[in-house]
């Protein structure tokens, strides 16, 4: 993870106050997920429209959301099968409206036209990289692994878009927004190889009473991987 780990702790401890709060409130965590999922819609809008700081603003609270839902349903006890497939499902929706909107800003001439091609490609690459760096780890776990390796986790994802832009907007030429998703596409497809080769090092070790078939859907196993309650990607 590029994220140290002591910054990340040290977030979660000044969240603490208002997770305590939330509970106190009865907020449910599944509507704290649909919050998050709105912004990241939101978020995709306001960049295909070229508003890149707002667009980036708000990709930045859906994030304080995402780190939000789980830890609320943990501490309130309410932790189910269904909260963790909601919320990861969601977070699938919303990153794909999000750099959906990212293309429509590049094709509606954020950047030059020699540049348009390859920015509306790196975005697919990123969005493709991402969705199955989540699917990875919901497979791994659906075969009884904990496969939270990679650099670019979710955290990763959104800081590393976000932070810049709603700093520097799209740069000029919108080069530093298309710098960041091209830097977003490799580090996704990176991680996507790492959990790969970790899933390959780790099923050695793993007896398994039957195989899987080559084609089998992905649904029960990400059914099974979300008894322990809600997780990210």
């Amino acid at each position: 993870m590029l994220i140290p780990a002591f910054l990340r702790q040290g977030f979660e401890a000044l969240l603490q106050p208002l997770v305590s709060r939330l509970v106190a409130s009865d907020v449910q965590p599944n509507a704290i997920t649909s919050v998050g999922t709105a912004l990241l819609v939101a978020a995709g809008v306001f960049f295909g429209f070229g508003w890149v700081r707002v667009g980036a603003a708000l990709l930045l609270a859906s994030g304080v959301c995402d780190m939000l839902d789980g830890r609320v349903a943990r501490q309130a006890g309410s932790s189910s099968d269904f909260g963790a497939f909601y919320d990861s499902t969601l977070d699938r929706v919303g990153e794909s409206a999000l750099l959906i909107g990212v293309a429509v800003f590049f094709v509606r001439g954020g950047v030059a036209e020699p540049w348009m091609v390859p920015a509306v490609v790196l975005t697919a690459i990123a969005l493709s990289a991402g969705l199955i760096v989540s699917y990875a780890r919901a497979r791994a776990e659906g075969l009884g692994l904990d496969c939270k390796v990679g650099i670019a986790q979710r955290a990763e994802r959104v800081l590393g878009l976000g932070v810049p832009t709603v700093l520097f907007g799209a740069g000029p030429g919108g080069l530093l927004l298309l710098s960041v998703v091209g830097l977003l596409a490799v580090v996704s497809a990176v991680t996507v190889v790492q959990r790969i080769h970790y899933v390959r090092k780790a099923s050695g070790s793993v007896r398994r009473k039957t195989r899987p078939r080559w084609g089998d859907s992905a649904e029960p196993l990400l059914a099974s991987s979300t008894r322990k309650g809600r997780s990210g990607d």
